[in-house]
């Protein structure tokens, strides 16, 4: 049975800080790909496509972890703790809302 864990994380910039806030979540990649039990872990940003119409925040990270232990130990690493204060719950940060959910492949 696959012990994978799957994260789908996404951002809604405030106003004009879409570029800003790409690049903070492009800074985060590098020492969250060395993790151990990172598999994947990229951030991406919406496109526009005719067979894929749903609605999305603009930036959306998409993780997989080897299991739930690396996913929980990744979220609680000093400079991840501190993007979340920062900007998605200081008034001052660069983040009008977010939403991060995890999955799995099997029961």
């Amino acid at each position: 049975m696959s012990q994978k864990l799957y994260c789908i994380a996404s951002f809604q910039p405030k106003e004009g800080s879409e570029e800003a806030l790409f690049r903070v979540l492009q800074s985060l990649e590098p020492d969250s790909l060395r993790e151990e039990g990172c598999i994947q872990y990229r951030v991406t940003r919406h496109i526009e496509n005719t067979f894929a119409q749903g609605e999305s925040y603009p930036i959306v990270f998409h993780e997989i972890w080897e299991n739930v232990t690396a996913f929980e130990t990744h979220c609680q690493r000093r400079d991840i703790v501190d993007f979340f204060e920062r900007h998605c719950i200081d008034d001052e940060g660069l983040v009008a809302a977010y939403n991060v959910t995890a999955y799995r492949d099997e029961w």
